[in-house]
């Protein structure tokens, strides 16, 4: 069907589609509500994390406790690797709630409820309600959104203030502007169809929908405003990302000729007003590092420039390969992913309308553009990145020059792009965002959840194009078919999962329920565990035993809610089909985390600070102790948090550590092996962590001169001496001596 008798078709329906969609209120209440269940419900368990998500807890601790605002430190370390705002908020959140798991994690939880509100609103006020109910839907039910909130990092933070400076650059250049054309601001007629705001009026645009909530005069200082928090949360990369986008924008759409509407010069007053002041007091207050560095050369080359050329120091991050790179995306969306064939015929369709109706760029051939992009994919593994990123950035810049070029030699003096309705811009700048986004990250050092501010705009155009195809899901074979293809994906999927899951519960059905999962996990150590998701690699057929729960809950979504949602489908019940989909997604990760909360004593060693405080409370071992760690602190940097201690660290003076190290006030916390066998036994007594990786070379240096205390997932705590007579005996374990004459091995 061609997008003439689409358009036809549509113009002639009644506009019955969006009748059942819930109201406004009924419809951000259903959106918090599942927010509740989803994530605020898991803000109590499991424990803070080692590595990251402690790490970072510990640095907004210090600064609640020592009022310094402006240097983050880490166990008496300076750390400056990070922008300040996440700890900021994390800090004020410790102040009101405690230092406790749900006030670490509150700040992400509440980023991840703006942002699903973001989402539906843009999509109400871009396209129709449904659309914004779906947007929102997919926000709080993606895979990506969930794992990626779990530990503490600034990635949803970033993408609410990145997308809220993209949605007011909208608002600003068109204050005015409806979601539906009128005579005023754009053509009645579409070129190749009936008349143009008739049509859209029917598929579910209305002036209800473009109700704007701020007064126009407040965007261009809400986009500077947001703009700047961006940088305060991630650093130098937010003005790439959002300058990048919008020039492009900008030149394609000609709107650059409203650029008085973005307030650049009261703007650039208050951007700076904003941002500045912690990037000069923390480079006023750190200086005199490692070979004379400071804070600026840490902070803007070490971890900007050299960062993304994988030369950053200390050398302690892993990139993914291409074709995973790619390929994940299809997971962190997911389930929504399944319907990316319904959003590639739609932005086909209307590649070809746009053909039809912009001379000027018809003349550029289809193969022009995706073959830059296809060469960096391919070349990103095997040529030099810097070279390569040049000749990108080249290729680009020659291709909007020759567009120009042809524009201003057109007789008609056309833009580039035929923007005319709030749609169409919102289409074209989260297309353009999102793809600057994705190949930035393909060409830099990445983590999996690096490119998270592209999800929400890669969610709006999905919501925005299954409702179409729903729309036309009766009188149009191939929107029929795309939207099929992916419940039948969905249901194969699902059927796969949880035939895996059936055979894993009964085969561990005789299996004996293990609390302490890591020690049942193989450590195979994929990608040395500098990428987020190396964990899942060291699942084991035993382990399945401590899993029966969620897996009974995960199987039984995945069984059922596919099916019906295939079910409702085929009985056009739009509505229903794809809520069914967020409601069992939302389930399954439901049912993730409680499996990810089984995983704690693997992934958090709180039980460790447990141990050491009741020993303590009991006079079991002195309070007059000195903790020591085994390797980087990192390892099991959830200790000192709940300790609110600062521990040593024999030989882990490494990664975050490094360079803070180098300070002069530098607390000496570091100690060499050689170090830890003479003071081993002597002076206070000694608590040595140990984590997995280092036992064996532990018990090369102190053999048998070390005690063992606690040992949980392989990781182990020790004494240089026994145990003291506690006043009460019976300790968290049991008897206190009871590890002392038949500890467990690792």
């Amino acid at each position: 069907m061609t997008n003439q008798s689409l358009l036809e078709t549509l113009a002639e329906q009644p506009a019955t589609l969006y009748t059942s969609t819930p109201r406004r209120r009924t419809a951000l209440f259903i959106l918090s509500g599942l927010w509740l269940v989803i994530f605020f419900a898991a803000l109590f368990s499991p424990p803070l994390l080692d590595d990251a998500d402690a790490t970072h807890a510990s640095a907004a601790r210090n600064m609640a406790l020592s009022g310094d605002l402006v240097t983050l430190r880490v166990n008496g370390i300076r750390y400056l690797e990070k922008a300040p705002l996440p700890y900021w908020l994390v800090a004020l959140s410790f102040r009101l709630f405690g230092f406790n798991t749900f006030a670490a994690h509150l700040p992400q939880a509440i980023g991840v409820l703006l942002l699903a509100l973001l989402g539906y609103h843009w999509a109400y006020r871009a396209f129709n309600p449904r659309a914004a109910f779906y947007a929102g839907l997919a926000t709080l039910t993606s895979i990506g959104v969930f794992l990626f909130t779990r530990y503490l990092i600034p990635e949803v933070l970033l993408s609410l203030f990145l997308n809220i400076a993209l949605y007011s650059l909208l608002q600003s250049l068109q204050p005015h502007e409806l979601a539906v054309p009128n005579s005023q601001d754009a053509p009645t007629k579409d070129p190749d169809g009936p008349p143009f705001a008739a049509s859209l009026q029917r598929v579910g645009y209305s002036r209800e929908g473009a109700s704007n909530l701020l007064p126009h005069a407040i965007h261009p200082y809400l986009m500077w405003t947001a703009l700047a928090l961006a940088v305060l949360t991630k650093g130098l990369v937010a003005l790439v990302f959002f300058f990048g986008a919008a020039i492009i924008y900008l030149i394609l759409s000609g709107e650059y000729e409203n650029w008085r509407n973005l307030k650049p010069f009261t703007g650039l007053l208050l951007f700076p007003l904003i941002a500045a002041p912690w990037h000069i007091l923390a480079g006023l207050r750190n200086t005199g590092g490692m070979n004379g560095h400071g804070f600026f050369w840490f902070y803007f080359i070490n971890e900007h420039f050299l960062r993304f050329l994988g030369k950053r120091y200390p050398m302690d991050y892993n990139k993914l390969p291409g074709y995973l790179f790619w390929s994940l995306h299809l997971v962190w969306l997911f389930p929504w992913s399944l319907f990316c064939g319904v959003l590639i015929r739609q932005a086909w369709r209307s590649f070809t309308s746009f053909n039809k109706t912009n001379p000027v760029a018809n003349r550029i051939s289809y193969w022009q553009p995706f073959a830059v992009v296809v060469v960096g994919i391919f070349l990103r593994d095997t040529a030099h990145i810097p070279y390569l990123f040049t000749v990108f950035l080249a290729i680009m810049a020659l291709l909007i020059y020759e567009l120009r070029h042809r524009q201003l030699n057109s007789p008609s003096g056309n833009p580039l792009l035929h923007t005319f309705t709030f749609p169409q811009r919102t289409t074209l700048l989260l297309s353009l965002f999102a793809s600057l986004v994705l190949v930035f990250f393909s060409l830099s050092t990445n983590q999996e959840y690096y490119t998270f501010p592209a999800y929400l705009p890669l969610l709006i155009l999905l919501a925005a194009a299954l409702t179409q195809a729903e729309q036309v899901f009766a009188f149009d074979p191939a929107s029929r078919r795309s939207i099929t293809a992916a419940h039948a994906i969905f249901t194969v999927l699902g059927a796969a999962i949880t035939i895996t899951l059936a055979y894993g519960l009964w085969t561990s059905r005789h299996l004996p329920f293990v609390p302490d999962i890591g020690d049942l996990l193989a450590h195979r150590g994929v990608g040395d565990y500098t990428l987020s998701m190396s964990g899942l690699f060291d699942l084991t057929g035993p382990s399945f035993a401590a899993l029966r729960l969620p897996a009974a809950l995960a199987a039984l979504a995945l069984c059922f809610g596919p099916a019906i949602a295939w079910l409702l489908r085929s009985q056009r019940r739009h509505l229903a089909s794809t809520t069914t989909v967020a409601v069992t997604s939302a389930i399954f990760l439901i049912a993730a985390h409680i499996a990810f909360a089984r995983f704690a004593p693997m992934l958090s060693s709180k039980t460790f600070a447990d141990t050491i405080e009741h020993l303590e409370a009991s006079r079991s071992i002195s309070r007059d102790n000195k903790i020591l760690f085994y390797g980087d602190q990192s390892y099991g940097s959830s200790i000192p948090f709940y300790l609110g201690r600062q521990v040593s660290l024999v030989d882990g003076r490494s990664s975050s550590m490094l360079f803070g190290s180098t300070f002069p006030d530098a607390p000496p916390i570091f100690l060499t092996p050689q170090d830890l066998l003479a003071t081993w036994g002597t002076g206070e007594r000694k608590l040595l962590f140990v984590p997995i990786d280092h036992r064996d070379t532990v018990d090369r240096l102190l053999g048998n001169r070390k005690i063992l205390i606690f040992e949980s997932s392989g990781k182990a705590l020790f004494t240089d001496r026994r145990l003291d007579q506690p006043d009460n005996p019976k300790s968290l374990n049991g008897d206190p001596d009871e590890h002392l004459t038949s500890p467990k091995t690792p």
